[in-house]
């Protein structure tokens, strides 16, 4: 199959994008994870995927979880340390205590996107969306291209100071937990193990006790990282995404092309602002469903900078493994239509795609992402809107993945 004629009509899918992208911000409630805007969406989506784009399913899916508890490592974490210091003065193996199960509850939460503490939040029910366009013929591969339908809780601070006060701020927070679970270690130590009672107010180990409060308005600061209360309008993260794939069927729609071989289909994963709830659910639903034959699924996120089109080999904080002919098809199709691509992973700090739940479930997928990954100001704030989209970036995503599709259904790497 040779695709050139919707490669050439970039431009139009990318005005596509942004047009479909604009109606959802306007004329929908809010999409945080687990909303009646997230639902309205999907609903929407799904009816664009049956009626405009030609699949012979597009069923909007349910799934129960806790999103609040992405972010409530927080209440935890950040208790438990302020905790710990003034504990430290009386009793060093508490702070220890208290300090270590606070870097590991958050290391699980949002470090792995464990599901750790989500009980302890309460329930709401998400959406997703599966929709499959069938081919003339018998099925030799499969592709899904894949986006997220929620948007993001705003991070103040990121919004005010930008990606570097952003950072900084929960790094600084890092440095100090692990400065008094340093200094508790050292005072218990020097007294010979466990002990109770006032750590002598004239040693060095007091004085740099005393000093490390400095980090105190910096911890308690980080309870507000997140405004539960602001839905961000995530037209970039990550209605780009939901609108890669549905823009390719709808120009193949259009044209009236159709595959022999080749199933195409779109994933809406919601909740993946919550810690990949939505695409988790996914996995587990459909286990084995679609295993009958090879199949890719393309994870994007956040397509907007076309100097920062990437394909993320590592993902999920840099733990999780891409599939590599996946990863490297999307590379070599960028090569052949001349878009600058970069190879890349999403670093420690830098979170996930719904490309990681994917992978860790078995599935063959990567994640690409069109953005700085030293955070953007309208990263996670309400500076994400349709207004501030980039169509050079969309125009550019969308050819690649095109010509992905193209040489995918050609044989490439199956």
């Amino acid at each position: 199959m040779n695709l050139q004629k919707i490669i050439d009509k970039k431009d139009a899918a990318a005005q596509y994008m942004l047009n479909e992208i604009t109606y959802i911000c306007q004329n929908f409630e809010k999409r945080g994870p687990g909303s009646k805007g997230e639902e309205q969406a999907c609903e929407y989506m799904a009816k664009v995927l049956k009626e405009e784009c030609g699949c012979d399913r597009a069923d909007v899916e349910s799934f129960q979880e806790n999103p609040g508890s992405f972010f409530g490592w927080i209440y935890f974490t950040i208790t438990f340390v302020l905790l710990a210091i003034p504990l430290f003065f009386v009793f060093p193996l508490a702070s220890v205590l208290l300090i270590v199960a606070g870097l590991f509850i958050v290391f699980m939460q949002f470090g792995l996107y464990k599901k750790l503490v989500d009980r302890c939040f309460p329930e709401k029910t998400g959406h997703n969306v599966t929709a499959v366009k069938k081919c003339t013929g018998e099925v030799k591969r499969r592709i899904f291209f894949n986006g997220h339908p929620d948007a993001a809780w705003e991070w103040p601070v990121n919004y005010k100071l930008g990606g570097v006060g952003f950072e900084g701020h929960a790094v600084l927070c890092g440095i100090g937990a692990i400065y008094y679970l340093v200094l508790s270690i050292i005072s218990i130590v020097q007294t010979g193990g466990i002990s109770f009672g006032m750590i002598d107010t004239g040693s060095l180990l007091f004085k740099l006790a005393l000093g490390g409060l400095v980090f105190v308005p910096f911890l308690v600061g980080l309870y507000w990282m997140w405004n539960k209360n602001r839905i961000v309008d995530g037209a970039n993260d990550n209605l780009s995404g939901c609108y890669m794939g549905i823009s390719i069927l709808k120009a193949l729609q259009d044209e009236g092309i159709e595959f022999e071989n080749t199933e195409i289909g779109v994933i809406l994963s919601g909740s993946e602002e919550a810690g990949l709830r939505g695409a988790k659910a996914w996995c587990e639903q459909h286990k084995g469903e679609f295993d009958d034959v090879p199949t890719f699924i393309f994870s994007y996120d956040t397509i907007h900078d076309p100097k920062y089109l990437m394909t993320n080999y590592r993902d999920l904080n840099g733990t999780v493994k891409a599939d590599k002919d996946v990863s490297d098809l999307f590379m070599e199709a960028a090569k052949e239509v001349g878009i600058p691509c970069k190879k890349g992973w999403v670093p420690p700090l830098g979170g996930a795609t719904d490309s990681a739940a994917f992978a860790q479930a078995g599935f063959r997928a990567t994640g690409v992402t069109g953005l700085n990954h030293k955070l953007e100001d309208y990263y996670h704030t309400r500076r994400d809107t349709y207004d501030n989209m980039n169509l050079e970036g969309l125009a550019g995503c969308f050819a690649v993945s095109v010509k992905a599709l193209e040489m995918f259904d050609n044989g490439a790497k199956q």
